[in-house]
């Protein structure tokens, strides 16, 4: 999956997934706020595995937009 990254103005970091709608998370870095958005978008494929719904992307793994 796709993992677009952007310094807030604050400061934070905010990294999104664009083929997940809703799955966005920020952090303190630019590895954190990765890390949260990778943690967030497994745990809503196993969401939709579970309830027999299809998984988009989990074929393939994670990029990152520099």
């Amino acid at each position: 999956m796709h993992v677009e990254v952007e310094r807030e103005e604050d400061g934070r970091w905010l990294a999104e997934v664009p083929a997940m709608p809703g799955a966005l998370a920020y952090g303190a870095s630019k590895e954190e706020a990765i890390a949260r958005v990778e943690a967030l978008v497994r745990r809503i494929l196993a969401d939709k595995l579970e309830h027999g719904e299809r998984a988009p992307g989990l074929e393939r793994g994670f990029t990152v937009a520099e």
